[in-house]
């Protein structure tokens, strides 16, 4: 056997090795995800046992050998928040204990993030307890989407890969061919992720909306800076908790001359009273992605779901194969 011949023979038998020793297995919160994922990955998710004792304790038990596998858990913190965290964290554990080569937990939505940092005394900074017991049960690489502030990413020790739900949303908006869009950032916290959106938006101008919190949940819009008269607002937020925020800021704009107003988010919570705030009519369109699912019953006629299935698959895979994920930040 000749060099050449032996060095592909040693390449495709390699990728096969890498590709038989990854592992997809799935949380309760996000199942139809994850099995998106999977497919695009060209996987089956992993056998795993997930069941409850008598007074709400959770039990998981893998249900195949993953010695020496590279192993991908995908689990957003989505409701039951508390539920969907600590079975998490039950299943990075299953794996540590299994012998599992490398464990990775793709978080689509992380959970107690908006405690971020301390605005008060005697608080605490969840954000920061989440990724200590996320690395304490036995994490080695955290895979996140759209984290609610990108300080987060140093409250890890262990490598964390940030990717974004702003492409396939930008996509979407780009093939409406709305004409005179101007990106609109509901608070002055989200412009750095306004002005990346509006720069893939054919650098369209931007506008902010300049709001003061009361307390958690209740925010007072005041007014907008920028020009909004007669043009289309795109207001770009991470997520849409009760919609306080969104709704009164597509309010405000609409008194403020715009045509109209779409809103787009990455994490669609829907925490009531959401729906009905949404589905008021002061929204042309609410275009979400599917990092938390949505019950069917909460769905409304301005709503727009969108998959992140290809983007975490794509994101999996380039881990895996120790390529960069550089291209795919927004």
């Amino acid at each position: 056997m000749n060099n050449t011949v032996a060095t592909t023979l040693h390449t495709m038998l390699q990728s096969v090795s890498d590709s038989n020793r990854l592992r997809i297995f799935s949380g309760s919160a996000n199942v139809p995800l994850s099995r998106e994922v999977a497919r695009y990955l060209g996987v089956d998710l992993g056998p795993m046992v997930r069941k409850r004792f008598a007074d709400g304790e959770q039990y998981v038990q893998i249900q195949e050998s993953i010695r020496g596998s590279d192993i991908y858990l995908i689990q957003p913190g989505s409701k039951p928040v508390n539920d969907s965290f600590m079975e998490l964290l039950i299943m990075i554990d299953a794996c540590r204990r299994a012998s599992a080569r490398q464990i990775t937990a793709v978080i689509p939505y992380y959970c107690y993030a908006r405690a971020d940092r301390k605005t008060a005394g005697r608080e605490s900074i969840t954000a920061k307890l989440s990724a200590n017991l996320l690395t304490k049960a036995g994490a080695d690489r955290i895979l996140a989407m759209d984290l609610h502030s990108a300080q987060i990413q140093g409250y890890f020790d262990i490598p964390l890969d940030h990717v974004y739900g702003s492409p396939v949303l930008i996509d979407y908006i780009l093939q409406k061919n709305l004409s005179d869009m101007v990106v609109v950032s509901p608070d002055v916290g989200g412009v750095a992720r306004a002005r990346a959106f509006a720069k893939k938006l054919h650098d369209a101008p931007l506008a902010i909306i300049d709001k003061r919190r009361q307390s958690h949940n209740v925010a007072e819009v005041v007014n907008v800076i920028g020009d909004v008269k007669g043009k289309t607002a795109i207001l770009v937020d991470d997520m849409i908790d009760t919609a306080g925020t969104i709704v009164a800021g597509a309010s405000l704009l609409k008194k403020s001359g715009a045509k109209e107003v779409y809103a787009c988010a990455t994490h669609a919570v829907f925490s009531d009273p959401a729906i009905e705030r949404l589905s008021s009519g002061e929204l042309e369109e609410v275009i979400v992605t599917n990092t938390i699912p949505i019950e069917q019953d909460r769905h409304f006629e301005q709503l727009t779901i969108l998959s992140v299935a290809n983007l975490l698959g794509e994101a999996i895979w380039r881990i895996h194969q120790e390529t960069s994920l550089s291209i795919m930040f927004r």
